[in-house]
């Protein structure tokens, strides 16, 4: 470990498309001192891929949960298991550059305390939305046709570090000061709304949350989630709610509180049908 050193903490699920290209990208990767890898449960062959990598690198170390606990317990896990003083959280579907992550490691510490994130691209160079975005708006949520959503995602300012409230758990660097300071992830969120949990809680701590506009990563999106739709949608929706529950439900009415849950519920109803006709017209 070194004074500046950077551990690449990855958790796989149903990663084999693309773990072995994202665990090259981070060994070649500037400032780098520690790969951490947390598998749970894979059953497509991604641990054999982490493992054969893993004997030809000595700073990759691998956990297999034999269950799936979760994104943020597997987070929370693989951050311990290093001590580096700076904590990079790479989704397996994502491509660094050589500089990538040494690059905002410098925007970072000219604005610390501060957790950062970067611009998302698809292979074909599209934006991903949610790589910076605003907190959930309940009452707005409500006002448009009860739960159908609203746009939390937020267009570039073209600064270098462009202040948000939250940005994409898929890449995330912060120094483990901040981290521990906050708690790491809150475990209680099994997939999705984690992050959006972590940026609100950093910047109520009093840290900043921003996106390096400048750094762009290529991200594969969806690569464990296409064999589990109904799982994702469920704990997507979980995760709102209890995003909710924590940060907004004691500010509101009882009949707002009503309100939202069947909102919350109606969507999920509406994406699990769409999954639904979805598969049945693809056979």
């Amino acid at each position: 470990m070194t004074a500046d050193g950077i551990v690449a903490v990855v958790v796989s699920y149903r990663s084999a498309e693309t773990i072995e290209l994202c665990l090259q990208r981070l060994r070649a990767a500037d400032g780098v001192t520690a790969i951490r890898v947390v598998d749970n449960g894979s059953d497509d062959g991604t641990l054999g891929i982490v493992q054969r990598v893993a004997a030809s690198e000595p700073r990759l170390k691998f956990i297999a949960n034999p269950d799936n606990p979760g994104f943020a317990v597997a987070c929370n896990q693989g951050a311990r298991a290093a001590d580096e003083p700076w904590i990079a959280f790479v989704n397996p579907d994502c491509l660094v550059e050589r500089d990538t992550l040494a690059r905002m490691r410098a925007l970072a510490a000219g604005i610390a305390p501060a957790l950062l994130g970067c611009e998302l691209v698809d292979e074909n160079g599209a934006a991903d939305v949610a790589a910076r975005r605003r907190d959930p708006d309940f009452a707005a949520m409500l006002a448009n046709a009860l739960g159908g959503g609203t746009d939390l995602s937020l267009t570039t300012d073209g600064t270098p570090l462009q202040r948000v409230d939250a940005v994409s758990g898929a890449l995330m660097l912060l120094p483990r000061t901040l981290f521990d300071a906050v708690g790491g992830f809150d475990e209680a969120y099994r997939l999705h709304a984690e992050d959006l949990d972590l940026c609100r809680r950093v910047r109520e701590a009093g840290g900043t949350v921003a996106i390096a506009n400048a750094v762009r990563v290529v991200h594969v999106r969806g690569v464990s989630s296409r064999s589990r739709p109904f799982f994702v949608e469920w704990h997507k929706h979980l995760g709102l709610w209890r995003y909710f529950r924590k940060f907004e439900a004691d500010r509101r009415s009882t009949p707002m509180r009503a309100a939202v849950a069947l909102a919350i519920a109606a969507r999920f109803a509406s994406r699990a049908l769409s999954i639904v006709l979805s598969t049945i017209a693809g056979r």
